[in-house]
């Protein structure tokens, strides 16, 4: 699906509809350090192997792609959730 650079939408901060910069979501690096990180090595740790079942048949084909939309005048960034889909493009 192709998306428009930027579109014009409604700003919650600026309480009115502005033109917004759109790009997709990407997460961010995972940090080995974290709390949920170690709790999960912990948990891990030693002999008992794996606490819940690994999954190895995926059923899904596809993810959800996440909109970000920047507003224009005051840099506030709102995400919307997008629909399922194999490839999003911004053009």
């Amino acid at each position: 699906m192709k998306t428009p650079r930027s579109l014009r939408t409604y700003c919650p901060r600026c309480k009115t509809h502005t033109d917004h910069s759109v790009s997709l979501y990407k997460a961010g690096k995972r940090k080995a350090a974290k709390q949920g990180e170690r709790h999960q090595a912990r948990r891990k740790k030693g002999y008992g192997g794996q606490k819940f079942p690994l999954q190895h048949n995926q059923a899904k084909v596809s993810k959800k792609q996440t909109l970000q939309l920047k507003c224009k005048e005051c840099s506030y960034t709102l995400q919307r959730k997008g629909i399922r889909l194999k490839k999003a493009e911004v053009v």
